[in-house]
């Protein structure tokens, strides 16, 4: 097995909690636009895919609402992240800190926009350690769909068979395996375990850390 020596990241769920801020910006542009009711449950199962592309999960039946609600939502997203804490998961930080003086290169896939992926990893204090973030408007296809893999192996020259897919939600999952690449799944953010085991992940982990021993066995390999 070859060696890994890349590490794509999905953000949400993944190396932040933001799901409270999140549930609590869906609860407010579903009430502000008079949409049917949705609980939290369902609104976190839309966690990870992209905000144009959520009416149709939600509302199937409703057409033509999704520019709509993108403005609404990125506006009273704005409004609230001050008001709502967003934290990296436990032992986030120090973990990736290893990754980068071993010599690992990091990159972000996230389906929320560029624009608000960089300014929460800055804000956080994790910028440092990723060598590309990739946000959903950066690609015409979004997860579960390959695209946001295949533009990060290429403009970062990595070999798809050195590089691990990391994230909470099956859609993370399903884009790695499209995409040729391993996959970890985590327990602890949105996504459930059996979910992830579904898909395909080649890894289940329930602690961040133990990403870490994951690589060094693979490096036995």
């Amino acid at each position: 097995m070859t060696q890994i020596r890349n590490i794509i990241f999905d953000f949400d769920g993944t190396l932040a909690d933001t799901s409270k801020l999140i549930v609590a910006t869906m609860q407010k542009t579903i009430k502000g636009m008079g949409l049917p009711f949705r609980n939290e449950d369902q609104i976190r199962a839309t966690i990870g895919i992209r905000l144009d592309e959520i009416p149709n999960k939600l509302w199937p039946s409703l057409k033509g609402i999704s520019k709509s609600f993108v403005e609404d939502y990125k506006k009273n997203f704005e409004e609230l992240k001050d008001y709502i804490s967003i934290e990296p998961f436990p032992e986030v930080k120090e973990t990736l800190k290893k990754f980068k003086d071993e010599g690992y290169q990091m990159a972000v896939a996230t389906s929320r926009s560029q624009r608000s992926v960089k300014e929460l990893i800055e804000k956080l204090g994790i910028k440092d350690y990723f060598s590309y973030l990739l946000g959903g408007d950066d690609v015409s296809k979004g997860k579960p769909e390959p695209e946001s893999i295949y533009k990060i192996l290429s403009d970062q020259d990595w070999n798809y068979n050195e590089t691990i897919m990391v994230g909470d939600m099956s859609v993370d999952i399903l884009m790695g395996k499209k995409a040729g690449i391993r996959t970890c799944g985590v327990t602890y953010g949105n996504g459930k375990e059996s979910e992830l085991k579904e898909t395909g992940a080649d890894f289940v982990i329930a602690d961040f850390r133990d990403l870490i021993k994951i690589l060094k066995d693979n490096l036995k390999k």
